[in-house]
């Protein structure tokens, strides 16, 4: 649904009058599955864009005060919680502002500095106890899934092979399908399922002065496979760091190879997706594909 900064002014307004006065300003990068704006200087605003991703404000005013003591990159900071008002009928957020800058891969002033850096958050989150942690399902998207199951998320089977099918002539089909067949021949994770934030792509790492500072957006965050956090390596990392990434996560050849599938599941540009109706994401895509069929051919083969 449209959300602007009018209706989120109003919402703060008659929920909590205490900030009725800061003005409400939307973010550069609002995202896709919520409208976020600044609140004043200090507080941010979350709110779904449909009933299927309501249950990320849970998931994060819940999980989020208790998984941040253990992370050593700073997330956000739950303050409060919204509901349903005139206008708007889902709960939303008030989170803590963080500075930074969306961290891009040509911005980072070491690479293989913050390759280490994303390789210990997931560690981190690894180590955290999963017990009662929320399971892959509709409002995270289904990550942590086992690669290729059928459901509604962008890695199951059927979906994945109908992209491929209509890149016929763009991209080099049967090296993408050798590539997604590995990953579902791949054994799936055979330990405890662990943390995983869900979503570590670009627009969800902030930096400061080009170094990493902050991981935000945890609407994903579940408990499963960890293969899914896993695409930095070809989605954010420039070549010279990506072998420092896969050296400290140590993760096994079938997670990567599930992991290749999962990148691979988010960059196919079909023409009819409207993800892709924006030129510069569809070249986004080809090169983070690209990226992971040289893996594959590199290592998908050990």
């Amino acid at each position: 649904m449209e959300i602007d900064a009018e209706l989120a002014r109003r919402l703060v307004a008659e929920q909590f009058p205490r900030w009725a006065g800061l003005p409400v300003t939307p973010v550069p990068q609002p995202g896709m599955d919520n409208a976020t704006f600044r609140l004043g200087e200090d507080l941010t605003l979350r709110l779904p864009r449909h009933e299927r991703w309501t249950g990320q404000v849970e998931r994060e005013q819940r999980w989020l005060p208790r998984l941040a003591p253990h992370l050593p990159l700073t997330v956000p900071t739950p303050v409060a919680r919204g509901g349903p008002g005139p206008g708007y009928p889902f709960p939303w957020s008030v989170h803590r502002w963080l500075d930074g800058e969306a961290a891009t891969t040509d911005g980072l002033a070491d690479p293989v500095a913050a390759a280490g850096q994303l390789a210990e958050f997931i560690h981190a989150l690894r180590r955290i106890d999963a017990i009662g942690g929320p399971a892959p399902d509709l409002s995270n998207a289904f990550r942590g899934e086992r690669v290729g199951t059928e459901c509604d998320a962008l890695a199951a089977d059927s979906l994945v092979r109908a992209k491929i099918a209509k890149l016929e002539g763009v991209v080099d089909t049967a090296a993408v399908t050798a590539v997604w067949e590995a990953a579902l021949a791949a054994p799936a994770w055979h330990r405890d399922p662990v943390w995983l934030h869900g979503d570590l792509a670009t627009g969800n790492l902030l930096a400061v002065d080009g170094r990493l500072s902050a991981v935000i957006d945890f609407g994903t965050l579940a408990v499963g496979d960890p293969a899914c956090d896993l695409i930095p390596m070809w989605m954010f990392l420039p070549a010279k760091a990506r072998e420092t990434f896969r050296a400290a996560v140590a993760l096994d050849d079938a997670t990567w190879a599930r992991a290749r599938g999962v990148a691979l599941a988010g960059s196919l540009p079909v023409p009819d997706d409207p993800f892709f109706a924006v030129p510069e994401r569809v070249t986004a895509a080809l090169r983070h594909l690209d990226a992971v069929l040289e893996d594959h051919a590199e290592h998908g083969r050990n």
